[in-house]
């Protein structure tokens, strides 16, 4: 008997109307936000215009004051002592500079009408320092920076999560709003200005360059 062969039909497979889920991106972040987070970058950045020395102290030493944000009517009392003197440090240091001697080292003075007071020279009669002194004399755009300065010492001190929670705790809508955009303010002026006058001086606290004299 010749065996028979069935042939299997054949099924096409139809493509699937199911549609896979697509995956959203999650929203990027507005323009608006975006330029506020690179502000306050800049504004970060502006610590660098600042002592070197001021600043570690102040990053030392505003934890330990403020109990880590958590103040009480002393310590509360005792933050605002500590930044006040890191703000008169920061004043200060812009009429400070330094000359170098004939020994080749840097010794630093503080600026004064007729010239300047170097204090760390170890001879008192300063043979080996320059004879005119008169080019380091206190000019105007010694307190424009020293005003600066303390402007972007504030900035700084705004921006630190510590000293906010220990004088704003919890603070309203509106006091928020002004923490929050008022060194983004002082920020950009300030960096618009310290470009606008630039200084020469080398003060304490600062980076020496070749250029000192």
């Amino acid at each position: 008997m010749a065996s028979i062969v069935r042939q299997r039909p054949t099924t096409t497979k139809q493509p699937s109307l199911k549609e896979e889920p697509t995956t959203t991106a999650p929203a990027s972040p507005s323009g608006t936000r975006r330029a506020l987070s690179q502000t306050l970058t800049s504004t970060a950045n502006l610590a660098n215009l600042l002592p070197t020395g001021t600043l570690l102290a102040f990053q030392l030493l505003t934890p330990v004051f403020t109990n880590n944000g958590v103040c009480d009517s002393v310590t509360r009392v005792l933050t605002l002592l500590l930044l006040m003197v890191l703000g008169l440090s920061c004043f200060l240091a812009c009429f400070t500079d330094s000359v170098k001697a004939s020994d080749g080292k840097v010794y630093h003075g503080l600026a004064t009408p007729k010239g300047l007071w170097v204090f760390d020279y170890p001879d008192a009669s300063g043979t080996g320092l320059p004879k005119d002194l008169s080019s380091y004399k206190i000019r105007p755009i010694d307190w424009v920076h020293a005003v600066l300065s303390v402007l972007v010492f504030s900035a700084v001190a705004l921006r630190d999560k510590n000293v906010v929670s220990c004088f704003y705790p919890s603070p309203q809508h509106e006091t928020q709003e002004v923490l929050d955009i008022v060194p983004v303010g002082v920020g950009i002026i300030c960096s618009l200005l310290f470009v606008v006058f630039p200084t020469t001086r080398h003060g304490i606290g600062y980076p020496i360059t070749s250029s000192s004299s």
